[in-house]
């Protein structure tokens, strides 16, 4: 049943751990035997989540990845976690925005050390505007860390949400004893005989002086949990751990079995559909090309919205109109997946397909609803992008078209001249982009710069957008949908323009 399954994305800043955090999360899951260092040297394994080419090389994440496994919770229940690993970088919050539209909680891992960097409030911002339910882990207190005050109101500040604290480091750095769980009094610890004082794990303990008092601060400082508050996204539960120790990651998953909501509702154009309802349904919120590279594979993932999904059965897909039969939906890890017979609200499948889907599109049996909430944003940067060698033109046309359905970059072809336009919001998207373009596609290209600052999408009459056409053909260009959009030199154009032509609107954002 759907209120068995718990589905939900961790976000984090580069080198906070959360591929770490994932595996671990995977093995108390049963998921794996074998946790892998992600920046071991020699043969060690990598993690599974990072399958890409340039993510092993860089040892970042930058492509979300899904993973299914089951456990048994403290009450003896059987639950369903779908884990969403995010892209570790603010240059892929596009994509962080478009994984968070299919789960119902997040994980937000912060580095002890470190704090919320700067550069990186992008990502967790974009975790607020999906609203969702968001749990705090604080990783490695092992480890020389900030006070543990200023890192939850460094959180509150940020998120602009109540913290609660459910436990609490006995010493930090060089002083780690311990992770304290305030609500059962207990301890884990690391092994050894001089952390004896502590106790076991199943005996009461008594904390230092000092973790006592700052236990008793919290306490007095920050509100009590409230689950109703926390899934109404007004308040987020702190842990704090050592994902590389394995401490404090427990008491994390358990937290999700217990607290993390079962799926939602889900936003249509005619309203929410509820996971109860029993026609089937789902969105696709991410395509993925190349995932086998041996098989030149193309995999579309859909969240089930509602209804049982059973393999081979029909769904319409809304970009086309008419159905199509599912025979070989895949549950994933990583790279390894199988064949799933049944899927219920909640759950992630992919479907292979060979560009019959793309993401925002709705499928259902009844092809009566679209989903929505599955924006492109307008890019940052843009980049004219030249072949080395000019004979490879449709090969660059379809690997653009490929990697633009990603969300790995957006594509704009000019109505005036000849080199296309690619949009990203940060630099490491070109890298990527120039990488995957040499490795799965067999392409060489370089960027180039362009006249061009920013984009906007037309929308309105045509005869309006034919009008503005007639006198901005030089600033016109077509996105791979076909949709006219204004290439702007300047924030300052675009204002301009918008005065002189109030008929039309000039949208930084437009719906898949």
């Amino acid at each position: 049943m759907s209120n068995s399954r718990r589905t939900f994305a961790i976000i984090s800043h580069p080198d906070a751990g959360k591929t770490t955090l994932t595996e671990k999360l995977l093995l108390q899951g049963g998921a794996i035997h074998l946790a892998g260092e992600v920046k071991a040297r020699g043969q060690a394994r990598r993690a599974r989540s990072d399958w890409m080419k340039i993510e092993q090389q860089r040892g970042i994440s930058v492509t979300s990845s899904v993973m299914t496994f089951e456990r048994t919770d403290a009450n003896g229940e059987t639950v369903t976690f779908n884990l969403l690993d995010t892209p570790g970088h603010e240059d892929f919050s596009e994509d962080t925005y478009r994984t968070l539209t299919a789960v119902d909680s997040a994980i937000m891992v912060i580095d002890a050390a470190k704090g919320i960097e700067p550069q990186t409030r992008k990502l967790f911002e974009v975790c607020r505007l999906r609203s969702v339910p968001i749990i705090t882990f604080i990783n490695k207190v092992d480890r020389e860390g900030r006070a543990c005050f200023d890192l939850l109101d460094e959180v509150a500040d940020m998120l602009a949400l109540d913290v609660c604290p459910m436990s609490w480091p006995v010493g930090m750095g060089g002083l780690f004893q311990g992770i304290y769980d305030i609500e059962t009094g207990k301890v884990s610890r690391p092994e050894g005989p001089s952390k004896e004082f502590l106790g076991t794990i199943e005996e009461n303990v008594t904390l230092p002086e000092e973790v006592a008092e700052e236990m008793e601060l919290a306490q007095a400082g920050y509100p009590d949990f409230d689950i109703e508050a926390y899934r109404a996204g007004d308040l987020t539960p702190v842990y704090f751990g050592s994902a590389l120790k394995n401490f404090g990651v427990a008491e994390l998953i358990e937290a999700i079995s217990q607290y993390a909501p079962p799926p939602r509702p889900q936003p249509t154009d005619d309203g929410p559909v509820a996971p109860e309802d029993k026609e089937v349904s789902g969105f696709i919120f991410k395509v993925q090309a190349n995932m086998d590279p041996m098989h030149r594979d193309r995999i579309a993932f859909m969240r089930l919205a509602s209804g049982t999904f059973k393999r081979g059965m029909k769904l319409t897909p809304s970009g086309l109109g008419k159905p199509i039969a599912i025979h070989s939906p895949i549950m994933f890890f990583a790279q390894d997946r199988e064949i799933a017979d049944t899927a219920e609200p909640g759950d992630i499948i992919g479907i292979p397909n060979h560009g019959t889907l793309r993401v925002g599109d709705t499928l259902s049996e009844k092809n009566k609803i679209r989903f929505t909430g599955l924006p492109n944003f307008a890019p940052e940067i843009l980049r004219r992008v030249a072949l080395k060698d000019p004979t490879k033109t449709k090969q660059l046309r379809k690997a653009l078209d490929d990697l633009s359905e990603e969300g790995v970059i957006q594509v704009f072809y000019p109505e005036i001249g000849a080199q296309w336009i690619v949009g990203v919001v940060g630099q490491l998207q070109l890298e990527v982009l120039i990488s995957r373009l040499e490795a799965e596609y067999k392409v060489e290209a370089v960027l180039e710069s362009s006249p061009f600052d920013t984009a906007r999408w037309l929308k309105g009459t045509d005869k309006a957008i034919d009008d503005f056409a007639e006198f901005n053909k030089m600033n016109l260009a077509r996105d791979r949908d076909g949709d006219p959009v204004f290439m702007a030199r300047s924030a300052w154009d675009v204002g301009y323009q918008q005065e002189r032509n109030p008929e039309l609107t000039f949208s930084a954002t437009k719906e898949r």
